[in-house]
């Protein structure tokens, strides 16, 4: 009898190990499962925030084109007004010295 619990005892406890080995083996397989998901998500950010650097940097130049081509645009738009501006005043001139030879004249 006392055999019987003996070899009872060790195979219950060879079963126990036997568990808790595959226990051992499974969290293991979990945890590089883990890991791996980890490296791969870490990856996916990595190249996530690449893309919106890259977005920020493709709105940044944007903005310096735009901002490029407003200041030529009033850069022209000031070359005109004082081309306009220069005319007017020759136009005004050219005037007055005719008002002046009608006066000193006489006409």
């Amino acid at each position: 009898m006392r055999k019987i619990v003996l070899a009872a005892a060790v195979a219950t406890s060879a079963l126990g190990l036997a568990a808790c080995g595959e226990t051992v083996e499974q969290a293991g397989e979990t945890v590089d499962a883990m890991a791996a998901d980890a490296e791969a998500n870490a990856e996916a950010v990595a190249e996530g925030a690449g893309d919106v650097v890259e977005g920020a940097g493709d709105a940044v130049e944007g903005a310096a084109d735009a901002t490029g081509e407003a200041v030529e645009g009033a850069a022209d738009a000031t070359t005109e007004a004082a081309a306009e501006g220069v005319d007017a005043v020759e136009g005004a001139v050219e005037a007055a010295g005719d008002k002046a030879e009608e006066m000193i004249s006489g006409e």
